[in-house]
């Protein structure tokens, strides 16, 4: 440990502020969580320290915790981005919010942190909370949410009168998308389970596919956008039913060049970048009643690892977001 002449105080471990978090000394499958008690971390410079409330669940913890994220992570690490709860203090710098304010949002571009009793969070990456949601839904909302309107409004762009394709309309981040696309006046087609048919439909789906009895590309013709959120063979096959010079979109997987080339289309992949601008409008609208959320799951803090179960399909799960409540 780096020494100097000037020492601050000792502060002996008893007198260190400490939490519950859950954490990974391993990759590997969901038994390599544990919960421990740690040190309660302090914000730094364009930091807020938040008192978490509710943390969301989502597939990204899963490639952070088999050590599949995309970009590095240090062990040990303390999973977890999606979060809503209160802001415990600040750090310098920070004048967008106070202690006390109800904030909801990501930790950090590393997506890491939130499955704790504290998270830091940058300040960039979070906003007020929707007053009309309570801490859980709102956990439910960042990551999927932005990537929905990221997808539909800044890469591809999607207007009125257009056609959308939506894969996994019943999914996290395709039934925000289902309901912005139905927003902006896109004709919007989902594929869906039979069971979830419905489901997609009242969330705005003009026409729902059930793509176990029924081959997408029977029904979809002349498509200008495809929003990807399944990858492999589904997103192969999209290219055929893009216009010529439409977009495919996707957020699992890098689409084959060569293929959209052949097809006299485009296609991209983007990772989401969740920022305070993105936040403040989707709260908006959905204190507006414009969108609406779906938890499937709430549970605590220590079963962190069932949730992870869930998510890799050794355990059932119902429809909608994980979520972790935290401090209740």
């Amino acid at each position: 440990m780096p020494t100097s002449t000037f020492a601050g105080p000792t502060i002996r471990s008893s007198e260190l502020e400490t939490m519950k978090a859950c954490r990974v000394h391993r990759f590997g499958p969901p038994n390599v969580l544990t919960t421990e008690t740690i040190a309660r971390p302090v914000p730094g410079e364009e930091e807020v320290l938040v008192r978490v409330k509710a943390a969301g669940v989502g597939p990204w913890d899963a490639w952070v915790r088999a050590g599949k994220s995309v970009v590095p992570q240090p062990l040990p690490l303390t999973l977890g981005s999606d979060l809503s709860g209160v802001a415990e203090a600040v750090g310098t710098d920070v004048t967008t919010f106070e202690p006390g304010d109800e904030v909801f949002g990501v930790t950090n571009a590393r997506f890491t942190g939130a499955y704790a009793e504290y998270a830091i969070a940058s300040a960039g990456m979070l906003a007020g909370k929707p007053s009309t949601l309570d801490d859980v839904r709102a956990a439910s909302v960042p990551v999927v949410a932005v990537t929905a309107w990221q997808a539909l409004f800044e890469q591809a762009r999607v207007g009125p009168g257009q056609t959308v394709l939506i894969h996994g309309g019943a999914g996290n981040v395709g039934a925000f998308a289902v309901q912005l696309a139905k927003l902006a006046e896109a004709r919007v087609i989902a594929t869906a389970s039979a069971r979830d048919a419905d489901y997609v439909r009242d969330l705005g789906a003009d026409v729902v596919v059930n793509f176990h009895a029924t081959r997408f590309e029977e029904v979809a013709h002349n498509v200008d956008v495809v929003i990807d959120l399944v990858g492999a063979d589904v997103q192969a096959r999209s290219f055929a039913v893009l216009r010529p010079g439409g977009l495919l979109v996707s957020t699992v997987s890098q689409p084959d060049q060569d293929l959209a080339r052949s097809h006299g289309v485009r296609a991209v992949f983007f990772l989401v970048d969740v920022t305070t601008m993105h936040l403040t409008r989707l709260a908006e609208m959905i204190d507006a009643g414009e969108l609406t959320t779906n938890v499937g799951a709430v549970l605590p803090l220590a079963d962190a690892r069932v949730a992870h179960e869930m998510l890799e399909g050794t355990r059932a799960r119902p429809r909608g977001k994980i979520v972790l409540q935290v401090n209740a």
